[in-house]
């Protein structure tokens, strides 16, 4: 299957630089994945396409301020960092920027020496292994010294570092949002349950995968990066008695539906308690295990993420729903307008 056959065009002008001023104020494209037809709805009209006993599975990852801006020991050349994923003893997978000012031995001072990093390693996805030397606490020295790591094709300045968090927001660990579940507020999720609509809380910390394109000529050979996923046995219960009862299982975000195929084909269709590291790949031929519908944003051309939907909905069905959304001037990725797939 050929990258190209996920392309499409979108003028730049829809890329959402901002967030709404109101979270559930996005329009949401409903689009039925088995005839392909179209429905132009606001968000709140989710809760019309939702039934007593479906079940909602959101993801509680919160986002780091991973970009870390500081300066070569030696020379004080500007060196940017992103961190990625936690190795252990202070160790980070990273992104650097300018990379080629970053080899093994390179030493980076944060904050006039607050923090202080050392480059162990270059990977084989063009990152570096970084280790932290600090005093104190590297959680509250992040928070300190460190950025909310927005997107490249974002160019404004967030002004509200938690507009980039979901309100339900729990376990730090993310590079990046889940952006699907931007568009909740608590009142509009406390309104789903008192309509006997479940609410199920995964966590998947968003990693490299976010911010590599695929380079591969063809889908199967692309390789997605890991990413720690977790389940406890509480919400694990509810996704499964909703599906013992007819339910249908909704996730909110690719990254909540990852975690639940990883699970999911792993045990046969059913969720138990467990933690580990996916790199899950869907893309159309893939048969789902778990769920029964997706709230998504607006994707990339030629991402994987547009190849997960088109696994749900069918290329054609996904990319003429996105050729009326681009007609119709919907805002598209982190901070756009949202998708329901039923």
């Amino acid at each position: 299957m050929n990258v190209n056959d996920f392309d499409f065009y979108l003028p730049e002008e829809l890329i959402a630089q901002n967030p709404l001023p109101e979270r559930t104020a996005s329009r949401l494209l409903v689009l039925n994945k088995q005839t392909g037809a179209v429905e132009h709805r606001q968000f709140t009209d989710l809760k019309g396409y939702l039934k007593a006993g479906d079940t909602l599975v959101l993801n509680d990852t919160r986002v780091i301020p991973a970009r870390l801006f500081g300066v070569k020991e030696g020379t004080g050349a500007h060196i940017e960092v992103l961190l990625l994923k936690p190795l252990g003893d202070d160790c980070w997978e990273t992104l650097v920027k300018p990379g080629k000012r970053v080899k093994p031995g390179t030493r980076i001072l944060f904050g006039d020496g607050l923090l202080t990093a050392e480059c162990l390693d270059s990977t084989e996805v063009g990152g570096r292994m970084i280790r932290f030397e600090y005093k104190g606490i590297f959680n509250e020295l992040l928070d300190q010294l460190g950025e909310m790591p927005l997107p490249p094709y974002i160019k404004a300045q967030l002004n509200d570092s938690e507009r980039y968090q979901t309100v339900y927001a729990k376990h730090r660990g993310s590079a990046a949002a889940p952006t699907a579940g931007l568009h909740f507020t608590k009142e509009y999720l406390a309104e789903l349950k008192a309509m006997g609509i479940n609410l199920a809380f995964l966590t998947l910390h968003v990693g490299l995968g976010t911010f590599r394109p695929v380079m591969a000529e063809t889908v199967e050979e692309h390789e997605m990066h890991s990413e720690y996923y977790m389940l406890n046995e509480e919400n694990a219960r509810i996704i499964n008695e909703t599906k013992a009862r007819g339910g249908r299982i909704v996730a909110v975000g690719t990254t909540s539906c990852r975690t639940l195929e990883t699970i999911g084909k792993k045990h046969g269709g059913k969720l138990v308690a467990e933690e580990g590291w996916t790199n899950i790949f869907i893309y159309p031929g893939y048969t789902f295990s778990v769920i029964d519908g997706l709230v998504t944003n607006f994707h990339l051309p030629k991402s994987t993420l547009v190849m997960l939907v088109s696994a749900l909905a069918g290329r054609e069905n996904i990319l003429r729903a996105y050729e009326e959304a681009i007609r119709l001037k919907y805002r598209f990725f982190s901070f756009g307008d949202a998708m329901l797939i039923l």
